[in-house]
C-alpha cells in the first residue's frame, strides 16, 4: 500500500467521510529538508459530519490525530482543507 493508501484509511477509518481527495504533491518539494528524510507533503480536502460545530483548529487536530502514526517518518507536511457536508454544497454553489 502506498503513502495515498495508507492515509485514505485510517482517515476513513476515523473520520467516515462523504468525500475525500488527497493528492501527494512530494514531488514538487525535491531538495526540501524534509523531504530529504523520505517523508511526503501532501493536500488533503475532506468532508465528514465529524467538523460539524467544531473550529478550523479542531477539525485539523481530528485529521493530525487520524495519521499521526504516520508523521514525521511517512508525512512531513500536510496541507487540510477540512469541511462539514453543508459547507461544502454551499462553496459548490
Amino acid at each position: 500500500m502506498n503513502r495515498v493508501e495508507t492515509i485514505r484509511e485510517l482517515l476513513n477509518d476515523a473520520l467516515d467521510p462523504a468525500e475525500l481527495d488527497i493528492v501527494d504533491e512530494s514531488h514538487f518539494h525535491k531538495g526540501h529538508a524534509g523531504a530529504a528524510s523520505g517523508a511526503g507533503h501532501f493536500n488533503v480536502s475532506i468532508v465528514s459530519i465529524a467538523f460539524a460545530g467544531l473550529t478550523l483548529l479542531a477539525r485539523h487536530r481530528l485529521v493530525y490525530k487520524a495519521v499521526d502514526s504516520l508523521m514525521p517518518v511517512e508525512i512531513h507536511a500536510l496541507s487540510i482543507k477540512a469541511m462539514t457536508p453543508d459547507e461544502h454544497t454551499s462553496a459548490k454553489a
